[in-house]
């Protein structure tokens, strides 16, 4: 099993629209940061986290078309508003792609894009409508979710288990729960979110998922969601051994 992340930037990524790059050098490429989403990946299946604004161009980087399943943390635009572009991976497949979200986030995205659910105007069904459960296996992947609180709503925390290997997913909330620290304990890898230095009303700040990072003791923790104040090297030269700042493209096995 492998993650890729195929971007790890916050809603308006870095730069933002006016090449503001903020306190972030643009020197330096890993300060490109496209909105949040990963691929987990085994040798026989591929799931996608999330369809950003961004995919497109994601799963171009990526030369990736073929998706086994699509799993939404939550129905935020920057989350979600890619979905037309699933289209082109309905066309690969010769089928709708199952995509698994929470009841209220899949009723959002139902109301927002039906056609993609029901077709349209002679159009078919791009993806198959399914409900995230609290332990599911796709694939060859064993998947276990938790309700993260997130502002108003509530973000699906994923985590991922394969060949005795684990791979946390847990980025857009702003309280850690009992209940993600029991999912994310021990995890091979995983990729939290850490927004700003700063706090945020519905984010984690970085001394927060520092905390969070202590208390689950994960293998290796990478930063994500990161917003134009958080400059690669120098945020990875202030974070403490096994956590680094994660940038778009980057691979890695447990």
């Amino acid at each position: 099993m492998k993650i890729r992340v195929l971007g790890c930037g916050t809603s308006s990524g870095v730069p933002r629209i006016g090449n503001d790059w903020g306190d972030c050098d643009p020197a330096e490429p890993r300060n490109r940061r496209s909105r949040a989403s990963i691929l987990i990946e085994s040798a026989t299946t591929r799931l996608l986290v999330d369809t950003t604004p961004d995919m497109r161009q994601q799963l171009l980087d990526a030369d990736v078309i073929a998706i086994d399943a699509i799993l939404w943390t939550h129905d935020h635009a920057d989350h979600c508003h890619g979905i037309d572009d699933v289209r082109q991976i309905y066309h690969a497949r010769r089928a709708p792609v199952p995509g698994y979200a929470f009841a209220e986030a899949m009723q959002q995205l139902r109301r927002r894009f039906d056609y993609v659910f029901t077709g349209r105007d002679g159009y078919p069904p791009t993806v198959e409508p399914r409900l995230l459960q609290p332990d599911m296996t796709i694939g060859d992947i064993r998947v276990r979710c938790v309700a993260q609180p997130h502002g108003s709503i509530f973000s699906a925390g994923l985590r991922f288990d394969h060949d005795s290997k684990s791979i946390g997913y847990s980025t857009d909330f702003h309280e850690f729960t009992d209940e993600m620290i029991d999912l994310f304990s021990g995890v091979d890898i995983w990729v939290v979110d850490a927004l700003r230095v700063r706090p945020h009303p519905t984010h984690a700040h970085l001394a927060m998922t520092l905390d969070a990072i202590r208390m689950c003791a994960p293998g290796r923790a990478l930063l994500t969601h990161m917003d134009q104040s958080m400059d690669y090297a120098r945020l990875g030269e202030s974070l403490p051994d096994g956590v680094e700042p994660a940038y778009d493209g980057l691979e890695m096995q447990p």
